[in-house]
């Protein structure tokens, strides 16, 4: 069976047929066809059919189509899935006020990498506390069925793709998120960096697995800024339009 062995054939009219266009090939030794509606549908599948087969592609002897046609599209992975991979990988290794800096840093920037605005979004403070308790603790799973897995629920579904922080505008979103304490108020400089060297940790960990080209916050130029007055965070949102996607910071990270 030779799957680049592939021939094409005209396109066949059969009147009084649903779909009357027939188009017919062989493909690995064996025959196949397809009707349509309409003779331009089938002319522009029997084109891509032609071009493949003039390319080199291999085709499947099952569908008789080019395999490359049949490959899935990777599953698209969240900061949210990237996150608690990235704990549990640490988790063992961390003495228990790095665990807890860990899981501090990460509930602070996880709402900053999120949809905007739909229905059922959390409070800022029971947003945090359910990503701090249990979404960043292995230890401690939400209960199922409370109100803790209903948050993280959400948070789930309405989290960014990863590979949105590849784009500049998303990165400092997320790394604005960082500077700001639960209240309103900027958070201390040394607090800062070290929730920073988390965010690092986690990007890094991401382009190990594949799931970015390389780790964004190395090209990066953002200093971390001097304090400044305290700010609403109900009325705070910083929200980034680009290619990739929305996003919105929900307000400042705790101290």
């Amino acid at each position: 069976m030779n799957r680049f062995d592939v021939s094409v054939h005209a396109i066949r009219r059969r009147p009084g047929r649903r779909k009357p266009f027939e188009v017919r090939w062989r493909a690995a030794g064996r025959s196949k066809s397809k009707s349509f509606t309409t003779r331009k549908l089938a002319d522009s599948y029997r084109a891509e059919l032609v071009r493949a087969a003039r390319m080199g592609v291999e085709f499947d002897p099952l569908t008789g189509e080019p395999t490359e046609w049949h490959v899935p599209e990777p599953a698209v992975v969240t900061w949210y899935e990237e996150a608690t991979a990235y704990t549990v990988m640490k988790w063992p290794s961390l003495a228990a006020h790095s665990r807890a800096r860990l899981a501090e840093a990460l509930a602070t920037v996880t709402p900053a990498l999120t949809q905007p605005g739909g229905r059922g979004r959390p409070g800022p403070r029971e947003l945090r506390t359910a990503l701090y308790q249990h979404a960043f603790n292995p230890a401690r799973p939400a209960e199922p069925g409370s109100a803790a897995a209903r948050i993280l629920d959400w948070a789930l579904q309405a989290s960014l793709p990863v590979g949105c922080l590849s784009d500049p505008a998303v990165l400092r979103t997320a790394l604005e998120a960082l500077t700001f304490r639960l209240d309103g108020s900027r958070a201390a400089a040394n607090t800062i960096i070290r929730k920073r060297a988390v965010l690092h940790g986690a990007l890094g960990y991401a382009a190990e697995s594949g799931l970015l080209p390389d780790n964004p916050l190395d090209s990066t130029n953002w200093r971390v800024p001097k304090s400044s007055a305290a700010l609403d965070p109900a009325v705070v949102a910083s929200r980034v339009r680009s290619a990739c996607c929305w996003t919105r910071s929900p307000g400042p990270g705790r101290s």
